[in-house]
């Protein structure tokens, strides 16, 4: 099971190189309340003259025009917070949708825009604590409007991002499990105890589903824990498998925050020696494919076996 990769802004992934050493402060972000929300208000980038400096028309939620002085200099990332939503206040680990437009620091000009088609939706993204994604979002709530100055980068100049926090859903309550919608695919297993597979010929169920096929009498798997486990991974679409730890020949160990959601879901909770299946829907795995996610599951409902066979408190 390949670890989780975090899902990039649209023309933020590159500018995120950028932001190492900025300087952050919890005062920078209006939204910021006496608790830091595991310290995502503190690791939001300080406003700055050229950010302040920005004149954003436009309704929230609709591509937006902007206007300053240009051409911008900027040493640093600069973040000015536009509007203030009302809505749901980002912690650490939770998921954000949201609407990105991007405009050249040098002409003014509209560069890119992405997230304001309902049709079309950027997929949420996790803003953690370190990821450099942090320094853009804070602890914004959702509803909020804000306005960066993003340093360029060798011959690319630098660009102004007007960035919609659409919605914000905490990192508890993000993939939750849910009862099946539509028929689960069925498991045979072979002497090796090895799986097999079986994909219904129905539309996937929506959302995390779980399956447990052998509950074991063993520890319970706990948030964050170290787990050993064998698996096996199919593509829904068209039953092929992608991954296996049995092909592989040894079981694979990694803590339940490090894989995909649907993956992690599966796990906490269980007994160990139980084996489950679940299947997840693109979101809850690799995202939906775009043209910056060409990950080569994104788009994918998967369906995993996972046989759990033991389990260790993260260490610290």
């Amino acid at each position: 099971m390949r670890s989780r990769s975090l899902l990039a802004l649209t023309v933020a992934a590159t500018a995120a190189l950028l932001l190492a050493g900025c300087t952050s402060a919890a005062e920078s972000d209006p939204t910021a309340t006496t608790v830091d929300n595991g310290g995502l208000c503190a690791a939001a980038a300080e406003s700055g003259p050229v950010s302040e400096s920005v004149t954003v028309e436009g309704e929230f939620g609709q591509v937006p025009t902007a206007s300053f002085s240009t051409p911008i200099a900027v040493d640093a990332l600069q973040r000015t917070v536009a509007i203030t939503g009302d809505g749901t206040a980002l912690t650490d680990g939770a998921y954000v949708s949201y609407a990105l437009t991007v405009f050249d620091g040098d002409t003014g000009a509209q560069v890119d825009s992405a997230g304001y088609d309902e049709s079309a939706p950027l997929a949420p993204i996790p803003v953690e604590v370190g990821t450099g994604i942090d320094e853009f979002f804070g602890c914004a709530t959702a509803g909020s409007r804000i306005v960066l100055a993003v340093p360029g980068q060798d011959e690319t100049a630098a660009q102004v991002y007007v960035l919609d926090v659409l919605d914000v859903t905490p990192a508890d309550q993000w993939c939750q499990v849910v009862d099946a919608d539509a028929a689960m695919p069925t498991v045979t297993f072979d002497e090796s105890g090895a799986p097999a597979i079986a994909i219904p010929t129905s539309d996937p169920p929506s959302g995390v589903v779980v399956d447990v096929l052998t509950e074991g009498d063993g520890a319970v798997v706990e948030p964050g824990d170290s787990v050993t486990v064998n698996y096996t991974g199919v593509k829904w679409s068209d039953g092929t498998v992608f991954d296996s730890s049995w092909e592989n020949g040894s079981p694979a160990t990694f803590q339940t925050t490090q894989v995909v959601s649907g993956f992690q879901r599966a796990l906490e909770g269980q007994k160990v020696g139980s084996t489950v299946l679940v299947s997840m829907s693109p979101l809850c795995g690799y995202g939906e494919a775009s043209v910056t996610n060409t990950n080569a599951l994104a788009g994918e409902t998967l369906v995993f076996v996972v046989e759990i066979i033991s389990t260790e408190p993260a260490a610290g």
